[in-house]
Order: C-alpha cells, then structure tokens, then sequence
C-alpha cells in the first residue's frame, strides 16, 4: 500500500523541507535522527566564523556547502553558506576562517554563480588583499576532462594564495564520486582550523573515512523505476534519435519540481562487453573484486561496474591479469538527465528527453553508454535505479506573473517542457517566451504537438524556431535572438527570466554572446556596463544556465 503524504499537493514547499520529505517519506527516520540536535556537541565557548564559500553549476557544490555547515557547528564554529555570487572580498577578510566548494564547468570555467567573484580576483590594480585569512578549497570535476580537470577550484586556491591568504589545509581535488574525498577534506579543513597548524603538518595526518547513513532514496540507495514510455520524437528520414523516455515512480513517494535532474544508473552494452575482453585477452568468468567490494565474474563487473567506453579499439601492448585490469579502471557513474515534466500534470512519473548518441571513431563504432541503455536496451516494464538530483539553480519564478525566456535547441528543450507544464498547472500569467532549434523543421520539431498547442491556446506567448538545414544558410537560436534583440531587451528590462538548457562547449556560448550584443546595442552600455547588467541578471537569479 501506498503511503500517502500527510502535507497536501497545494501547500508550498521550501528546498530544505522537499529534500526531507524524499527521505522521510521513503522510510521512517530512526528517533535518533529526528531528535538530533546539530549543537548539542559544540564547545560552550565563543564560537569561531567562518564562511562557507561555493561556485554551484549543477547543485553539488552547495549540496556538500551546507552539509558541512551542519558539521561546522557541532565543531564550535558559526558558519555562513553563501554562492561566491553573494559574497565580496570584504567578507572573506571579516570571516578569516573561509572553505571554498567549487565545481568545474565547460572546458575549465567558473561555476555561473563564481565567475563575477573570479574577475574581482583579478582586477588588475584593485585585487582585493586576503593576508590574515585562512583557507582551503575543494574542487569539484571529471577526470574524463583531462587537463582541465578541476580547474576551476585550481584556480581559485593558487589565487587565494596569490593574495595573501594562508592555505591551511590542502586543496583536494574530487572526481565524479566525491563523497568520500569531501568527507575527507571537510573533516581535515575543520581540524586545522580548529588547531591553527599549517597545511604542511596537518596533511600529514590520516583522516578516517565515515560512512553516513542514507535515508531514503539517492545515489548511493536508487529507487527501482520501471520504465513506461520510449517514444521515438524524431520523424522519418531524419539523422538523430531523439527518445521521450518515461519512468513510473510510484511506490517510491520521490518529489521533484521542474528544473531537477533525473540520476538514472546505467549499464554498458554487453557486445561492447565482450569486445574489450576479447581485445584485452581476459577470461570472462574469472572473479574480480567489484568497486564497492564483493565479488562477480569479469563480462557482469565490466556489464554493470566499472567504465568501460575508453578501452574499445584501444591497442593493447601488453595484456594484464583480470584484477590487475579492473584495477586501473573508474566506477560506473549514474548518469544525470534533465527532467521533462512537472510532477503536478504528471503524478508518480519522471520524463526524460534523451539524445541516443552514436558516432565512429578511427574506424571503431561508438555509442553513449546511457543514452543507448535506454533508448535501445532497457525494455518496457523492465527497471532500472533512479534518484532525484535537487537543481536549486534551475527553478521558475516563485512570482507566477514574471515572464520568462527559454533558449533550448534539441534536447535542451527538456526542462522547457518541465516549465510549462509547471507554469499551466500553477495558473502562472507571466508570458513564456521559447526559442527552439534542431536540424530539420519536417523530422526534428520536438514535442510539436504539445507546443503548437500551447501557441494556439496562447499560453505560450512567442514561440521563435532556428532550424539549421532548412535553408542554405544556417539559422540556429542565437541567430533568432539577434533578429529579435529589440523585443527581448524589452522583456528583460520588464523584469523577465532568462533561461539556457543544452550544449555548453558551443550553443551556450553563442547564445551569451548574443545576450551580450543585445544589452549592449540595444541598451546603449559599454562593454563593462554590459558584463555587469548580465553579472546582475545571474546575480539576482534571472539567468540560469543548465548545460552539459
């Protein structure tokens, strides 16, 4: 039987309460855990300061950001958690205690909320000086971006340094599973605080690792989804395959709002399976030992464990035992999707809107791990894990009646449809402005049914779509910004929310650099009054970036 939430639908929820409801409502918390008091072990004398600094893409920088503030304060410290978007020098030097959590994006760039904080750092002739505060940073990335792996967080500590600041414990760079390194380094960073030692003899001490317990579902306790819907959006005689992907969650009692992200647990393809071991001469049945421990026969670990998608056509020089093989590779990572629907037109469902990639390299097919598990592999009723990854930064306007913009060629239309369904459930009566784009208007019009719909009706306001091979020359949706620079400078003047969702080595930045000609030619600003009317909008939440 399904337990029924004792808070209606209608009442307004906050990030922190939706968070407790996934767990509580997934499995009763033990009494401990509820009556927990988070300052009953602090020490009765004065309280130290210290600001918790993050640069947030995706919501794990300040995930980890305000856990550890929870930590902070059973350690004698008063901690701040604030984005490097709300903070200035100024505090830093007031705080002299500061961690910083900052994530990776793109090729090596800041955070959104941390690159206006990052140019302040660097204002030739006014950088601020931060001699007498104490620091350390954890950095957020994949190792999958090679050099620019961590960058971001590189960055910000040898700067940091640069100023002035004492490093007090050293800088701790996290790959895609990041939790226990965080654990680590937020337990080291808050000792040497705590004994004012320097960097040098603080990491030499070993800080154990804790296992926390989970309540509910998440990453590391995925709830079995059974997969409902798998509909090909793509018309006949087009290049793409472009899946609507559904997943019943019901039973599970998981919340989500339009703007999340779906962790859908995947499965590498068993023929890709059997020719890394064939290529690397391995026994398919022989026992290795599993990421997480325990053991199975080498084509299940490869199958459902560990990354594999960098190892096929790859040239073997020398062929390694099965364990000394699994050992240089990484874990199979959930991968992150954003979520297609509102919970509210949609009850116990999660959409999905998925590109199946597929590609040839030196003569060698390729496919995306997930995107082709799903669209092609994972059959209706069958299940898969799933968790809700909580995008504090990607949200509608609370206010129902401010306008917003929406940038989402292919599948960045994604969370756009999560928007309007939200903003028509809701009664929302600002206007809703989308930009579309993808190859051809006949095969790749996404979802055409329900947004011309939504035109008709007038709910959708302006509907303005860029597709790159109808014509001889191309028109993408930056293309279509431009022709229409007056009316959306218009809009933005009037207090609308802008959006971008989609491909963020080359669309993303074409679509900011279209944003900035707008404000300066139709706003009439120099080119630094226009990087801070746009470091303002980000600043102020009116421009939110969803890319990958």
């Amino acid at each position: 039987m399904n337990t029924v939430p004792i808070i209606p639908e209608s009442a307004p929820f906050n990030e922190e309460q939706r968070a407790w409801l996934n767990g509580f409502l997934a499995g009763l918390l033990s009494k401990s855990e509820i009556g927990s008091n988070p300052t009953s072990d602090a020490p009765t004398d004065t309280k130290r300061p210290l600001l918790i600094a993050f640069g947030s893409q995706s919501g794990n920088a300040e995930s980890l950001a305000k856990k550890l503030s929870k930590v902070a304060l059973t350690k004698g410290f008063t901690p701040k958690v604030a984005g490097l978007d709300n903070v200035e020098a100024a505090d830093f030097i007031s705080a002299q205690n500061v961690l910083v959590i900052t994530s990776t994006w793109g090729e090596g760039e800041m955070p959104d909320n941390a690159q206006t904080f990052w140019e302040t750092l660097n204002n030739n002739g006014s950088s601020p000086k931060f001699t007498g505060v104490k620091y350390s940073v954890l950095a957020l990335g994949d190792m999958n971006y090679g050099d620019t792996f961590c960058l971001a967080g590189r960055k910000l500590d040898e700067r940091f340094e640069q100023l002035g600041a004492q490093r007090i414990y050293p800088r701790v760079d996290c790959d895609v599973e990041f939790d226990e390194l965080a654990k680590a380094w937020s337990d080291g960073a808050l000792q040497a605080l705590t004994d004012g030692k320097s960097a040098a003899s603080i990491a030499e001490r070993t800080v154990p690792k804790v296992v926390e317990k989970e309540v509910g579902y998440s990453k590391k306790n995925p709830f079995a989804a059974k997969l409902i819907a798998n509909i090909k959006l793509n018309g006949e005689g087009s290049a793409k395959d472009t899946r609507h992907i559904g997943f019943s969650l019901a039973g599970s009692c998981l919340i989500y709002e339009a703007g999340d992200a779906l962790g859908v647990l995947t499965q590498n393809c068993p023929e890709v399976v059997a020719k890394v071991i064939s290529s690397h001469q391995l026994d398919a049945k022989a026992l290795v030992i599993l990421p997480d421990g325990g053991q199975s026969e080498l084509h299940e670990a490869l199958q459902y464990h560990y990354e594999i998608r960098s190892l096929l056509g790859k040239k073997v020089d020398k062929p390694l035992s099965e364990i000394d093989f699994v050992d240089g590779l990484k874990k199979l990572q959930p991968r992150l999707y954003s979520i297609a629907s509102s919970l509210k037109v949609h009850p116990e469902e999660v959409h999905l809107c998925i590109g199946s990639v597929k590609y040839e390299k030196d003569g060698v097919q390729h496919k995306g791990v997930a995107s082709s598990f799903l669209a092609e592999r994972l059959a209706l009723g069958e299940t898969t894990g799933v968790f809700v990854h909580i995008a504090k930064h990607f949200r509608v306007p609370a206010n129902g009646d401010t306008a917003i913009i929406m940038v989402g060629p292919g599948t960045g239309i994604a969370p756009f449809r999560a928007f309007l369904e939200e903003r028509q459930a809701t009664g929302a009566k600002g206007d809703n402005w989308l930009f579309f784009g993808d190859q051809k208007s006949a095969t790749d019009f996404l979802y055409r049914e329900q947004i011309q719909l939504w035109q008709n009706d007038g709910f959708l306001t302006r509907l303005d779509l860029a597709f790159s091979r109808d014509q001889i020359e191309k028109v993408y949706v930056q293309t279509q910004m431009l022709k229409n620079a007056a009316e959306l400078w218009r809009w933005l003047e009037e207090g609308a929310y802008f959006y971008v969702c989609g491909d963020a080595s080359r669309m993303a930045k074409d679509v900011d650099a279209a944003l900035h000609r707008i404000v300066e030619q139709c706003g009439g600003k120099s080119a630094d009054e226009t990087v801070a009317y746009i470091a303002d909008l980000k600043k102020t939440k009116r421009y939110a970036r969803d890319v990958y």
